[in-house]
């Protein structure tokens, strides 16, 4: 799911797929913009269990998925053996054939990756890229999850500790910028709402325990409890919806589709 240095690629999979589809699952409309033809060869960056991989297989292309976390990849080639998975990192793109790709796709990592190695990665999966090859991506955008962040760091504050979130969730116009200096011709970028739900009176725990756990290094277990408990109490009223008994997340993404020039 991820590359780069945010978080240890120690992601537990099974948890993932259970407690989390929603990530994958969203990317659905992601595959449409992307619109992957039979004769193309595409990556998919940060791919994961390997979900939408399948998908774009599926229309006929030939896909290669690559994502920096073992648990991941092993699990993707568990699930669909007839693909193609490699373990590696976005900011050095690199496969066994190391044939150009006529698209790259990316849903839900780029965000993981630190503002420092931006470049490293838009400069990698250029060169990646045929002439005039597509990337295609969603990510967080500015002011994702923003309530949730706030609170947490709000909370650490309150108790001695200083957080930073592991997140990078850039403008339109900020990504737009840093994609043009890197030889692409942006043709569309958004940045739009997503509430998301978090099934369950436990949604926002398991989410914290996902995608949150680096915010929480320096607390105790029983501290971290607290943590969180208290982000749930102060959350509840904007973000937990009573009668569905469901956490909404404040999601923003941006999505582009650029083309290398």
């Amino acid at each position: 799911m991820t590359d780069g240095d945010a978080r240890p690629n120690s992601w537990d999979a099974d948890q993932y797929d259970a407690d989390h589809s929603f990530v994958y699952e969203h990317g659905a409309d992601l595959v449409e913009l992307l619109a992957p033809r039979p004769d193309e060869r595409i990556l998919d960056l940060g791919c994961g269990t390997g979900h939408l991989t399948a998908e774009i297989a599926d229309q006929g292309a030939t896909v290669v998925g690559l994502d920096s976390a073992q648990s991941m990849i092993a699990e993707a080639r568990e699930t669909y053996p007839e693909l193609s998975f490699v373990q590696g990192d976005a900011r050095s793109v690199a496969v066994a054939d190391r044939d150009p790709f006529d698209a790259v796709f990316s849903n839900a990592a780029l965000h993981w990756i630190p503002d420092t190695d931006q470049d490293a990665v838009l400069e990698s999966v250029r060169d990646a890229l045929v002439p005039g090859g597509r990337f295609v991506a969603e990510l967080g955008g500015t002011g994702n999850v923003a309530r949730i962040v706030e609170t947490i760091l709000a909370e650490l504050e309150r108790r001695g500790y200083e957080g930073d979130h592991p997140w990078y969730f850039p403008s339109v116009g900020e990504y737009a910028t840093r994609l043009e200096d890197h030889g692409f011709e942006v043709r569309d970028a958004k940045l739009f709402d997503r509430p998301t739900p978090l099934e369950g009176e436990a949604g926002l725990r398991r989410w914290l325990e996902m995608f949150g756990d680096s915010l929480f290094e320096p607390l105790s277990a029983t501290e971290r409890t607290a943590v969180i408990d208290a982000v749930e109490e102060r959350l509840e009223p904007a973000l937990y919806n009573e009668d569905d008994q469901t956490w909404i997340a404040d999601y923003r993404r941006l999505q582009f589709r650029a083309v290398s020039v």
